[in-house]
């Protein structure tokens, strides 16, 4: 979720840098774009009236809540997390300053279901049970397809 998030980060600042936007502090992204993946994907959505918005994974055993109602930049507007919410595993934070597009980067990340490859010893044994795993796939070969083998041949001799 880092590497993805971070490869977002230097997306913005090179659009920056060789143009005339600014959207590292003047994102015009909807927020809808970080979670509009989190509904294609199974999670539920709660809405209360305090201004905020849960998402939660099939097995609520993650989420994302949004602040969509802030009144000022330094307030928390987005939050992820794994595990119960009571008791999460990791959480991650952004103010309401953070670009929307690095949060729908992060929410990207977080819904992915490329395997990542490591081995079971580096899973914390409490989330090991929330595993899926995969077997990796040789890589396909590009150029021509692969010749099928020629017909048996005809039996010599005796034939039914």
């Amino acid at each position: 979720m880092l590497h993805d998030v971070h490869s977002e980060l230097l997306d913005l600042y090179l659009d920056d840098r060789y143009s005339d936007q600014d959207r590292l502090f003047q994102d015009e992204t909807a927020p809808y774009e970080a979670y509009v993946p989190l509904h294609t994907r199974g999670w539920s959505h709660a809405v209360k009236t305090d201004g905020t918005q849960t998402f939660l994974t099939p097995e609520r055993l993650g989420g994302v809540r949004h602040r969509y109602a802030t009144s000022g930049s330094s307030e928390l507007a987005w939050r992820a997390w794994g595990g119960y919410p009571s008791e999460p595993h990791w959480t991650a934070r952004f103010s309401s300053g953070t670009p929307t597009t690095l949060v729908a980067a992060f929410t990207a990340s977080l819904i992915s279901t490329e395997p990542l490859p490591r081995t079971v010893q580096d899973v914390p044994t409490q989330t090991r049970r929330a595993l899926y795993l995969a077997t990796p796939t040789g890589k396909q070969q590009h150029g021509n397809p692969p010749v099928a083998p020629p017909p048996p041949a005809p039996a010599s001799g005796r034939t039914r």
